[in-house]
């Protein structure tokens, strides 16, 4: 069935609601998860609501979220998510960031004891509405090993950089440090469907296609060891230096086995402390068209964006509606009957 993004955002509150989450987190966990069903991530999206429910059952998550700001210096701040909702933490870390880019053209919070967060872009894409580059990377559950290893280390440690454009959309770079997300594995799992080589290796360390087998091993990095790098990279600054978990220690937010403990870096910067904005996206635009008018490979009738597909996506989603298969109804509304909601889906 297709449903309007509206309406899925409504079910998605009243669950949220129904789980303790009060009316702000709520209305900003729905609108995060939505966008990533409109986007076209849907392993981002709403399913990651029973996951949450099955989180507050077990209680290893806190809801509703009690954030502690631990320092504050200048451009600079550390929050403690409480173990809560991850979504509300990084909002309030990037509205930190842009208020103290505002005033010092750089603000750079990062969090420890947080959850996941959802698609990174959904926050480095506040930063760029208001003129500034955002920044976000965090770490995750050991999903990928250490270059030439066959024991998951890393996470897939996304990171995403959204920059402010003239006439078109914000570049929006948003990808993880392994060829793919963890999470198209999982799909692959419920649909029963093999992956394409490349994407990972079993437990001993061969390639494979059947997602159970990656599960049970590693998933590849981005370049080979460049990815690696890259991985290791984003461990220490959101997970380290933050003072959260890192490496093995994070907990997979799939399964119920403790606080995940996931470290979050966020950064916004104001473009106005190195030009006037008016002129940076002039200069976009210019740099934009030079990249469209480029010469193409054979069979190729159009050169993309970082994000440009996900926007396009969007804008379908608005016109045509979300598309959600007969599972994803069902648990929607298993959900909806669990808190106690008139509200079914049909």
């Amino acid at each position: 069935m297709r449903i309007k993004p509206q309406r899925l955002k409504e079910i998605s509150i009243e669950i949220l609601k129904g789980l303790n989450a009060t009316d702000h987190e709520a209305e900003l966990v729905a609108d995060c998860l939505v966008q990533a069903e409109m986007r076209g991530i849907d392993t981002h999206g709403i399913h990651f609501l029973k996951l949450l429910s099955d989180r507050v059952d077990t209680r290893m998550i806190r809801v509703p979220t009690e954030i502690q700001v631990l320092r504050e210096d200048g451009a600079t701040s550390i929050l403690d998510g409480g173990n809560g909702l991850g979504q509300v933490a990084a909002d309030r870390a990037m509205r930190m960031n842009i208020q103290k880019a505002k005033e010092l053209g750089i603000g750079l919070t990062l969090i420890r004891n947080t959850n996941h967060i959802g698609i990174l872009a959904f926050y480095t894409l506040m930063a760029a509405e208001k003129g500034m580059v955002g920044v976000v990377m965090c770490n995750s559950a050991p999903s990928m090993s250490p270059w030439g290893g066959t024991e998951p280390f890393f996470g897939t440690n996304p990171i995403s950089i959204a920059i402010p454009d003239g006439e078109e959309n914000p570049v929006v770079l948003d990808m993880s440090s392994s060829v793919v997300a963890r999470g198209k594995i999982r799909l692959a799992q419920r649909k029963k469907e093999p992956i394409p080589s490349g994407w990972a290796l079993d437990e001993t360390g061969l390639p494979t296609t059947d997602p159970d087998a990656a599960m049970k091993g590693t998933l590849l990095p981005i370049g080979g060891p460049k990815g690696y790098g890259l991985a290791l990279i984003i461990d220490i600054l959101a997970g380290v230096l933050s003072g959260s978990q890192y490496g093995p220690k994070i907990k997979t937010f799939h399964q119920p086995l403790g606080p995940t403990g996931i470290g979050v870096l966020t950064m916004a910067i104001d473009i106005e402390r190195f030009m006037p904005l008016g002129q940076f996206k002039q200069l976009m635009d210019s740099y934009i068209a030079s990249i469209r008018k480029s010469k193409k490979a054979k069979g190729v009738t159009r050169i993309y964006l970082p994000g440009e597909i996900e926007f396009e996506k969007k804008k379908k989603s608005l016109a045509e509606g979300i598309e959600l298969n007969e599972s994803v109804v069902g648990n929607l509304n298993q959900l909806l009957e669990k808190v106690k909601s008139p509200i079914r889906l049909s």
